[in-house]
């Protein structure tokens, strides 16, 4: 990660006159989709604090708290101002099912995408008196009857912690639009109902299950991930060590309003990849198992297609596709 953002920040430096002809000459907005408190609006203020703390950035800079709609309220927002690069928003994988499921006519190329900062990895927490004992044998119940498994998250049908179970049902062969699935309006909602044995699983980011891991409260039979998660983690193999290619979690980026220029984008770029190599920023994303994989705005606009086309392909699978 080190050696990754020294190249980014030499190659930002190299391209520095493109940066030099723009910058915030007012307030800054960062655009949270949720209320104060949850993860969205932890990362937008660690990212505010960094920038004004280390003077990144020369004018103010404000959080803003838009809940609702599941991402609606925010990207409507952000939608009425285009090519002004003083409106910043944190964006989420909502974007991308928001439009697949028809709960939205806004998409990501209705945006300006600047960069990936983070994943928080899906987790597969069970009971621990669930009626499988690993990951394997969770997805033989699922191929041999998909109901067999009751499963719950947040926050609602078609999220990607829904898609995670259907990613899953997928490599194991189950019949994807026949799996047992409860949403819950949030995470800890879910894993009350697991503990007290409601529900069999829980799919979630692996913050949210942590501590009940620790405490020996239930079991992570797989983790979505490229590779183990550090801490309790280190024990629950990924699911492609079980041989299913499941990997997925919830990424958090900034972006933009439609229309911004190159050089708009390279000054935020910059300003990000200082963010990304702030010691204290290293600190929160190890905290909370987050994975810290800086991706800059060319590469995140290819990424972003290529997840909302497999999205789809689960999404419709699960009989949620409208566009």
């Amino acid at each position: 990660m080190r050696i990754l953002l020294g190249a980014l920040l030499a190659l930002l430096a190299a391209t520095g006159g493109a940066q030099a002809q723009w910058r915030p000459d007012k307030n800054v907005e960062i655009v949270v989709p949720s209320a104060p408190g949850g993860s969205n609006d932890k990362a937008a203020r660690m990212i505010e604090r960094i920038m004004q703390e280390k003077k990144l950035v020369m004018t103010t800079l404000t959080v803003v708290n838009k809940p609702g709609g599941g991402n609606l309220m925010t990207m409507n927002y952000l939608n009425l101002h285009p090519g002004d690069a003083h409106y910043l928003m944190i964006g989420t994988p909502t974007i991308l099912t928001n439009h697949i499921i028809g709960a939205s006519a806004l998409n990501y190329t209705d945006f300006t995408p600047i960069a990936s900062l983070f994943t928080e990895h899906v987790v597969f927490a069970a009971r621990l008196d669930a009626p499988f004992r690993n990951g394997r044998e969770l997805a033989e119940r699922l191929k041999k009857d998909p109901k067999s498994v009751s499963i719950g998250f947040a926050t609602a049908l078609g999220s990607h912690n829904h898609i995670a179970a259907g990613l899953l049902a997928r490599a194991a062969g189950a019949d994807v639009r026949a799996l047992k699935v409860i949403a819950f309006k949030g995470s800890s909602e879910a894993m009350v109902a697991l503990l007290g044995g409601h529900i069999d699983l829980v799919t979630t980011a692996a913050g949210n299950a942590a501590e009940h891991l620790t405490a020996g409260k239930l079991r992570v039979v797989g983790v979505a991930a490229k590779e183990r998660l550090p801490g309790p983690y280190a024990s629950a193999p990924t699911w492609k060590e079980q041989g299913y290619d499941v990997v997925i979690g919830g990424w958090r980026s900034i972006m933009g309003p439609k229309n911004l220029t190159p050089a708009q984008i390279a000054y935020w770029e910059g300003t990000l990849v200082q963010v990304a190599a702030a010691p204290e920023w290293k600190t929160d994303l190890e905290r909370n198992y987050l994975s810290g994989d800086l991706v800059l705005s060319a590469q995140f606009k290819l990424d972003l297609a290529r997840e909302y086309a497999d999205m789809k392909g689960v999404l419709t699978a699960l009989g949620l596709a409208k566009n």
